[in-house]
């Protein structure tokens, strides 16, 4: 399943790329919020996973499926920039992960501000 989540992330980045359309903007947004979800559920989110599918885990996954580690250091090395084609796939997935860690933020701070830690919503402090 975690496979399926990564091969299918990739796509929905590269079809917004190809379409030049914005990820966080429907359809794309929605459509990566559900495989959020998916791996949500299947505990891939969470910090130690295998795999690891949370915001960190999907930038050294899907950063090395497409270079971008070996640009960012071959850039340095010759003291040059990124070439425009890598930095684009990191913006992209710097957008990815943005969202990533926005919905997980979310979630796990969901029954907190819904009662379910305590039975009633939180109260102000003051």
């Amino acid at each position: 399943m975690a496979d399926h989540i990564l091969n299918r992330l990739e796509e929905l980045i590269f079809e917004a790329e190809q379409k030049t359309k914005p990820l966080e903007l429907d359809p794309y947004r929605s459509q990566l919020f559900e495989l959020f979800v998916m791996a949500e559920g299947a505990g891939y989110t969470k910090e130690g996973s295998d795999p690891d599918l949370s915001a960190d885990g999907l930038c050294r996954l899907l950063g090395a499926r497409w270079g971008l580690a070996a640009a960012a250091r071959e850039a340095m090395v010759q003291q040059s920039k990124m070439p425009q084609e890598q930095l684009a796939k990191m913006r992209l997935l710097w957008s990815v992960m943005r969202m990533w860690m926005e919905w997980g933020y979310a979630w796990e701070r969901w029954p907190e501000f819904h009662g379910h830690t305590t039975g009633q919503p939180k109260a102000s402090d003051n």
